[in-house]
């Protein structure tokens, strides 16, 4: 039961209700976490169950042996809060649901780091603990000391248990503040002490909070710790100065007090965290990236791979943080930096997993353009970043291109001096484009009454590699009465982001933005087939459209669809039914893409390919596939990129059964299960155009 209040302080009087109906859990969450889960990818989803902005709100969590015990618990509270005017909207989640409402819960801890600025919600209070029935005197008290500061704090965490994380808002990179931050802890400290309480219910004292345990314990008490440290560790080897001999909590702080935080222009827009530094210090350290395989999620697949501290998105951040911030050196001349970032694969992972949105693949990008413009880029990256007019002129002559990317010979060298691994196959071009398949079919097979016109974004990995996904994607639509248009555009700049040539990508995303402005609306929408490319419409575009392009990137992001996300709004809205597909059964088995499981989730493709009414649809558990682009095509890191498939994706699909199809949207995915596992994954639209029952005019198979 999500308990909605007006003010915050309504909690404390709600608590000690819900308590009497012994509930296995009372959390709650403050008006300034909820704020900040706005605009925190991976909790957007999860706020399903708020209704307007609330003071706070109080999670509820009933467990009994009977529905109707359950049942008669649940209405009771909520007619027991009615009573005595507390909260104002009650809603009830039960199953699969209640996961994602403690996942919005566990997230306050991270999003705190968005709070915008220098000043932070600081640890400190968080982990005081009083008997619960004087937790509303006790805030109380608590209240009246910060306001005597003139501050406030965040609310979160354990309300039914007297155990309330507060976390006071101060700027410690002030130093009136670093004082501060000891006075509120010791004023906290005998507040703890008037109430009998603990200031380490559940985490303990260490440096933050041991010295002021002589207050909690009193001094005779302290001297007989002090004695019993010295007898059994006499020369002080046992984690020092932790409990007994503790320094004062505001010293060895992570900045430096007075220290004027470092200005670095940047290409890409980092306004939103204030500029560059502050957006690698969002990271608070709460160590969500060392994730091993078991628990899943894609971040961070160099750590699960190798399990070294110094492949997480968090020592990342730190070393970014560390040398950026020296004013004696160059920002962007820190090979420190570069190695670091080597192991990072920029899948996106940490945008969407880490609680403060650490966005590493957008800081890498930014520090290997000004890594490129002092030290010069190699062979191998310029030739990634400019795959497309590679291939725009092997397109020329596709069979003579393919021969020499076949020929062992010749690719062998090829790959030899470029810094390709031996061991892959380098992507070949299919016979034509999709843009000259489009331009001789889209007349004939393009419904004379259609329901819709959409846009359909031809990106450069489509239009030269994957062109049967996109002819797959256009027969799909057109048969389905949609009309498609191709206008005007050039390449997303996916392969210069990637690569770290962001100039190039920001000319490019500003030309795309001022073609597309005057055609693309919520009448006739975007819509594109590979997720890296569309998906910078709306990921990295508005960060690189510069100031008096923003507010017509915000606008073209808004209108801007990954090809599964509009084929289900349209079923959503009825213009599809299941009707229109197959009624025979497939089993499929979906490896999602990095980049569209960090900004729109994997959940269109998955409820896009249950649209035919016997097709069993399962999501691989699967992070990141290994390859991220052109990372899995270099030499000194193929290892890797196969070390990381095999831990789920590749044994999950030789599992599968041999009639099961494995569908993939992305590109260099599709690739990597073909080297790992040898077996053919499908486009989702390829899938779902195999399903229609009435198929395209003039259209003949693939």
């Amino acid at each position: 039961v999500c308990v909605h209040h007006h003010e915050r302080n309504e909690a404390f009087k709600a608590n000690m209700i819900a308590l009497k109906y012994k509930p296995v859990a009372v959390e709650m969450m403050d008006n300034r976490i909820l704020e900040l889960t706005e605009d925190s990818l991976s909790q957007r989803h999860n706020r399903f169950f708020l209704e307007g902005k609330p003071g706070s709100i109080m999670i509820v969590e009933f467990a009994c042996d009977t529905v109707d015990d359950l049942e008669l618990r649940v209405n009771k509270l909520i007619g027991d809060l009615k009573k005595h005017g507390l909260g104002y909207a009650y809603p009830v989640i039960r199953g699969k649901d209640i996961t994602r409402v403690w996942n919005l819960r566990k997230a306050g801890l991270g999003v705190l780091a968005n709070m915008k600025g220098d000043p932070k919600p600081v640890s400190l209070i968080e982990d005081t603990a009083v008997r619960v029935e004087q937790l509303d005197d006790y805030i109380s008290d608590i209240g009246q000391m910060l306001e005597s500061f003139g501050r406030d704090a965040v609310y979160h965490a354990h309300i039914g248990t007297g155990e309330l994380h507060l976390r006071p808002v101060l700027n410690l990179k002030d130093p009136e503040d670093v004082i501060l931050f000891r006075r509120i802890g010791i004023e906290t400290a005998r507040i703890v002490k008037k109430y009998r309480g603990s200031m380490s219910g559940e985490h303990g004292d260490g440096r933050l909070r041991g010295e002021f345990i002589p207050i909690i314990l009193g001094e005779k008490n302290y001297k007989l710790l002090e004695e019993i440290k010295l007898c059994w560790d006499p020369v002080n080897i046992l984690n020092p100065g932790k409990i007994t001999a503790t320094p004062p909590m505001n010293t060895c702080l992570r900045y430096e007090p007075g220290k004027e935080t470092r200005e670095i222009k940047t290409i890409f827009d980092f306004s939103s965290t204030a500029g560059i530094i502050r957006a690698a210090e969002k990271c608070n350290g709460s160590a969500d990236c060392r994730k091993s395989v078991s628990i899943g999620g894609t971040m961070c697949p160099s750590y699960m791979a190798t399990g070294e501290e110094e492949n997480t998105t968090r020592a990342r951040a730190n070393v970014i943080r560390e040398f950026m911030s020296d004013e004696n050196t160059d920002p962007w001349d820190h090979p420190e930096i570069l190695g670091i970032l080597d192991l990072c694969l920029s899948c996106k992972g940490c945008k969407s997993e880490c609680p403060s949105g650490v966005d590493m693949a957008k800081l890498k990008s930014e520090f290997l353009q000004h890594w490129h413009d002092k030290h010069g880029a190699s062979l191998r990256t310029r030739m990634f970043a400019h795959i497309s007019t590679l291939n725009s002129i092997g397109s020329l002559l596709p069979p003579v291109y393919n021969f020499f990317l076949k020929n062992d010979f010749f690719s062998g060298l090829i790959k030899r001096i470029s810094g390709i691994a031996v061991e892959r196959n380098i992507p070949l071009l299919y016979k034509t484009t999709l843009r000259r398949w489009a331009g001789k079919n889209l007349p004939l097979i393009n419904p004379s009454d259609p329901k819709r016109t959409i846009a359909l974004f031809v990106d450069e990995f489509t239009n030269y590699n994957d062109t049967e996904s996109g002819i797959a994607a256009i027969k799909l639509l057109t048969s389905l009465g949609y009309r498609v248009i191709i206008p005007d555009h050039c390449q997303s700049g996916r392969s210069f982001i990637s690569k770290g040539f962001l100039r190039d990508a920001a000319r490019r995303a500003r030309k795309n933005i001022k073609l597309l402005s005057g055609i693309i609306s919520a009448e006739i929408p975007l819509v594109g087939i590979e997720p890296s490319a569309i998906l910078s419409f709306r990921d990295e575009y508005p960060d690189l459209a510069g100031e008096e392009l923003r507010e017509a990137s915000l606008k073209l992001a808004s209108n801007t669809f990954l090809f599964e996300e509009f084929i289900v709004d349209e079923f959503r809205a009825g213009r599809i039914v299941k009707e229109d597909f197959t009624t025979d059964s497939a089993v499929i088995a979906v490896h999602g893409h990095c980049q569209q499981k960090a900004v729109v989730s994997s959940a269109p493709t998955l409820e896009m390919l249950s649209i035919p009414a016997n097709y069993s649809v399962r999501e691989i558990p699967s992070g990141c596939c290994g390859m991220a682009g052109s990372f899995g095509y270099e030499k000194e890191h193929y290892g890797l990129s196969m070390k990381i498939g095999e831990m789920v994706l590749f044994p999950e699909i030789r599992d599968a059964g041999e009639d099961a199809l494995i569908a993939a949207p992305g590109t260099s995915c599709r690739s990597q299960i073909f080297d790992g596992t040898g077996r053919i994954a499908r486009h989702p639209a390829d899938i779902l155009n195999a399903a229609l029952k009435i198929k395209a005019k003039n259209s003949k198979p693939l």
